[in-house]
């Protein structure tokens, strides 16, 4: 399929310049372009009318988990008929491997991984191997290790209808790419089977299942199924099943692959015995071999990633295979917010690094583990085909690079940059309560901007103890939960919600009217002149846009932001004036977003169709998955949704009791009529 732009916008005069400048390039063939676009200008508009326009699959890099699920949203919304994924760490939790030597304490690395994600990560990746008409928004977590995506495709499976092959063959299939059989807790990854039918659960879905019919070693027919209801949605000529991992090996590589393990083991062994290192020796030595006799029974260990370029077929300091591997070569790609995403991609590797090498000379991992890692940035740089930086203030880097810069600065919409307010600081939160009142009563809603994840905790706290809706956001609040708050923000549930620097760059949020900043004159990275203009920006969709910053000094910074703002502003007013356009607040659909986790979702009752005649078999099979999605959900702490499981598992333990009866009755019947 083509990439099909829907929406009712229609590009405003600066957007078709900057469609048509940037377009151009791509066709010229510039490497590095940028999109200097003001907050509320249409940057994301912008973006996908390009898309449209070339036709090619296309990154979007965004700094951070949140920014990339609204971004996601919006080409969802712009792009319904197209592949649009999401691709971000799929750690909720994550506390990596470490070793201080100073205390002599060893950190064994925990993580909790959330299978939404997990999921969204695969159908990424998959959808990238199997069709060209691919958004990919992601986060820098996409330049970290994947696994070889030639590997990858070459293991996947094809079933078509009229196949020959037999069930077994099918298992050692599935088994291969990283499928197990459960018979009971039948999820994502896993497979089952009946007699001559076999249904696969694929690891990208939630919402479908393959039922694979065979006769005489022959492949019957192939149904798409519901997992819950068991339903026949359709029925379908093939389908593809791709591994359950994004680390795959071939069978047939494990032994060689373990071979080396163990050469390289000796040859680090031998060198802390010749340094005289033997409690080293001694840790290296039994740390591997129990890795080694893991793998070889089991296909894994803990930290299995450690061993990654074995698996990839990798030589010591080669860079891992990447999201970017996936791409075919003519790819375009987008850096969201480049003046801090491209800052963090640089700082990716040499942190890594530093973590690993006390791993590594105290005997706990082989020097392999430092071919775990995220890319360099000349790496990174190497991987790009076209790219275009996007950003209200980009960096030193990307107006170095770029062959074209374009300004974006005219709104659509007329909106003027915000007002800009200094305060002194003394009284400041009361003052801050004062003007969250005025905004309140106006249905309007309030950022507010800490340097610290603690202040912003008590300023929510004693906001809420003040009778405001208040609620704090800061890297520590989950995926889910930070996409959760934003939502409901913009639905009335909070009127203000207190922030570190989340609350800076991207977030589209049309009912803020007021963006306060507390210690704005405290010179550093949350308060320099790059930093005050995108916080303010996050109060330029609201005609009643304002910014008041708390201060007892103005500083170079502060200076340099107020007079490039109100440039902007000076810019915007001339061509309202010339064009006679009333300025209008942003509108935007409240929507329920990517990862679909709202309090609507959470309360929803669940509705199940039960098929008139349904077979015994589907009964009981229907009952154990709603036990264990109970299961699941009680432990997620979904007790609402567990309780409506509950009801639809008695209801159909119900019907499984009149069958029963019924047919006893029937037994009965037919003795009584054969006594006489």
């Amino acid at each position: 399929m083509k990439f099909k732009l829907e929406t009712n916008f229609k590009l405003s005069v600066d957007q078709k310049k900057a469609v048509q400048k940037l377009t151009k390039g791509l066709d010229e063939g510039y490497k590095h372009q940028t999109l200097l676009g003001v907050t509320g200008s249409g940057k994301t508009f912008t973006m996908a009318n390009i898309i449209q326009k070339v036709q090619r699959p296309t990154l979007i890099i965004s700094h951070n988990k949140t920014l990339a699920a609204q971004l996601a949203e919006e080409f969802q919304k712009f792009f319904p008929h197209n592949a649009v994924c999401y691709f971000v760490s799929y750690y909720d939790y994550y506390l990596p491997e470490s070793y201080i030597p100073q205390t002599d304490t060893y950190i064994e690395k925990e993580t909790s991984i959330n299978e939404e994600i997990d999921r969204l990560r695969h159908f990424a990746t998959q959808s990238l191997l199997s069709r060209r008409d691919v958004i990919i928004v992601a986060s820098v977590s996409c330049i970290y290790g994947l696994g070889d995506p030639s590997e990858y495709e070459n293991i996947h499976f094809d079933i078509s209808v009229g196949q020959k092959i037999s069930r077994e063959e099918i298992f050692k299939h599935l088994i291969d790419m990283q499928y197990s059989r459960n018979e009971i807790d039948f999820r994502r990854g896993t497979f089952r089977s009946t007699g001559s039918v076999i249904d696969i659960f694929p690891v990208f879905s939630v919402s479908e299942i393959y039922r694979i019919h065979l006769e005489f070693n022959k492949v019957k027919s192939i149904q798409i199924i519901n997992p819950l209801t068991m339903v026949t949605e359709k029925e379908v000529n093939d389908v593809s099943i791709y591994p359950a991992t994004h680390y795959i090996a071939p069978q047939e590589k494990i032994d060689n692959i373990l071979k080396q393990i163990q050469k390289d083991k000796e040859k680090e062994v031998k060198e802390f015995l010749k340094k005289g290192k033997n409690l080293e020796a001694e840790r290296l030595k039994r740390r591997v071999e129990y890795d080694i006799e893991m793998i070889r029974q089991t296909g894994y260990c803990n930290g299995i990633e450690n061993y990654s370029r074995y698996f990839d077929g990798r030589k010591p300091g080669e860079p891992p295979y990447t999201l970017l591997d996936y791409f075919p070569d003519d790819f375009l790609m987008f850096i969201d917010e480049s003046h801090i995403t491209i800052p963090q991609i640089k700082a990716m590797y040499e942190g890594d690094k530093s973590r690993k090498n006390s791993l590594v000379n105290f005997g706990f991992r082989l020097k392999a583990a430092y071919d775990n890692r995220p890319l360099k940035f000349k790496e990174f740089e190497q991987r790009i085909n076209q790219v275009i930086y996007v950003s209200a203030t980009p960096g030193e880097y990307e107006l170095k690079k770029s062959q074209q810069i374009v300004e974006q600065i005219i709104r659509p919409t007329g909106l003027l940059d915000p007002k800009i307010i200094i305060k002194k600081t003394e009284n400041q939160i009361q003052d801050l309560i004062t003007e969250i009142h005025i905004r309140t009563d106006k249905n309007q809603r309030v950022l507010v901007t800490t340097l610290t994840k603690k202040t912003a905790e008590y300023l929510s706290e004693y906001l809420q103890d003040e009778g405001i809706k208040a609620y704090y956001l800061h890297s520590e609040i989950d995926t889910f939960d930070r996409v959760e708050i934003l939502y409901n923000l913009r639905q009335g549930m909070y009127d203000v919600v207190v922030g570190v620097n989340l609350l800076r760059e991207g977030l589209d949020l049309p009912e803020v009217s007021l963006v306060a900043i507390l210690d704005a004159d405290k010179e550093g990275f949350l308060r320099s002149e790059t930093s005050l203009i995108q916080t303010m920006g996050r109060a330029a969709r609201h005609i009643d846009g304002t910014v008041i910053m708390y201060a007892d000094t103005i500083t170079k910074s502060m200076k340099k932001a107020i007079k490039e703002v109100e440039r902007r502003r000076k810019i915007q007013e001339e061509y309202n004036k010339k064009h006679n356009i009333k300025p209008q607040s942003i509108s935007k659909e409240i929507r329920e977003g990517i990862l679909k986790y709202t309090n609507k979702k959470k309360k929803e009752k669940i509705k199940i169709d039960i098929p008139e005649n349904i077979d015994k078999y589907e009964l009981v099979y229907m009952i154990e998955n709603l036990r264990a999605q109970m299961k699941m959900a009680a432990e997620n702490l979904e007790f609402e949704k567990a309780a409506s499981l509950r009801d639809k598992i008695k209801e159909l333990e119900q019907i499984q009791k009149k069958s029963s009866k019924d047919k006893k009755q029937k037994y009965s019947s037919l003795k009584a009529v054969i006594k006489e």
